[in-house]
Order: C-alpha cells, then sequence, then structure tokens
C-alpha cells in the first residue's frame, strides 16, 4: 500500500505507520511537508482545517508530480477550549484515492491556563522551550507530552492513535 503523509517529522511518519500496520501489510510511505493555509499554532476549528488543507495540498502535489498513492494522511495538532478547559489535541485527517475521508484525534492534554494566551499567541513549541528549555529530542521524536508524562507517552503514541481513530471508518466499511 503506498501511502503519502504530509510531514517530514519522524515521529509522526512512525506514529502514522504503526497505526495502518495494525490493519494493513507492506505500507510504503513517504513524507511531503506541504502547507496547513493555518496560523502557527491552530486554534479550535483551525486544528482540523490545518489538517485538512494538508491532505488538499499532499493530494495537489501528487498530481503534480504524477505520484499515484492508494492514502492521503495529515495530522495538525493544536490548541482547543472546546470542552471549556484548555487543551492541547491532535486531529488526524485520511483520504483515500476517491476523496472518501475519515478523522480521528488522540488523547488530549490540559493547558495551564496561565499558559494558554501565550501558546496562542506563540505556538506550544515555543512556550515548551521557554518553560522546559529547548530539547531537539523533544522537537524531532517525543513531543512535549514525552516531557509532560515523564515518557511514558510520545508524540508517536499520540499519532498513531489519533490515526487508529481515523482508520475506524476505514475497516468498518463506514460502521457498516
Amino acid at each position: 500500500m503506498k501511502v503519502l503523509i504530509a510531514t517530514k517529522n519522524q515521529g509522526k511518519i512512525e506514529g502514522a505507520k504503526r497505526a495502518l500496520l495494525n490493519y494493513f501489510e507492506d505500507i510504503k510511505m513517504e513524507g511531503i511537508p506541504v502547507e496547513s493555509e493555518v496560523g502557527e499554532q491552530p486554534v479550535n476549528e483551525e486544528i482540523y482545517a490545518g489538517a485538512k488543507n494538508r491532505v488538499k495540498n499532499l493530494k495537489i502535489y501528487a498530481q503534480k508530480n504524477n505520484i499515484e498513492a492508494d492514502l492521503y494522511l495529515a495530522i495538525e495538532s493544536g490548541i482547543t477550549n472546546a470542552l471549556g478547559r484548555w487543551m492541547i489535541t491532535n486531529i488526524a485527517v485520511i483520504e483515500d484515492s476517491n476523496d472518501f475521508e475519515s478523522y480521528g484525534t488522540s488523547s488530549s492534554f490540559p493547558v495551564p491556563e496561565r499558559l494558554a494566551q501565550e501558546i496562542i499567541d506563540t505556538d506550544l513549541s515555543q512556550v515548551m522551550d521557554k518553560v522546559f528549555e529547548k530539547d531537539e529530542e523533544r522537537h524531532n521524536k517525543g513531543g512535549g507530552i514525552q516531557l509532560l508524562t515523564h515518557n511514558k507517552i510520545s508524540r508517536i503514541d499520540l499519532t498513531e492513535s489519533a490515526f487508529i481513530m481515523a482508520l475506524t471508518k476505514y475497516i468498518n466499511d463506514e460502521w457498516k
């Protein structure tokens, strides 16, 4: 199965691949960075919009470069207060070559109220760097969640779970 994912981030690629390997064999995944067309720090509805836009732009890139794929994937992280409290969440979007779409979210984690506006004004990564010191491992694979959970959950884990949720429509024939 040929899969394109809208990122070069190795942690996100690994998480997506793990999710797919639960249900499919012989995955060939290629990471291609494309624009989200939303702000650096997506807020609320921009999180889904960013992932959706990345899939759209990935398909455009593939078409222009004569690349065929079975699935097109993207994931966007952002801050939301949709449930009345600020939290960070990830939204994964999957489309196939026939434009059938599914989406899913990862587990979310709370944001201290005192940091919410600063995250919105800059981005989570900058605030994490300021609060916890810059850490290349966090930036490349583990993500801030690895630091916050004391190495129990990584960005790879969050990405994997978001894509598993997004796959539910595919693996259950859209719930039959």
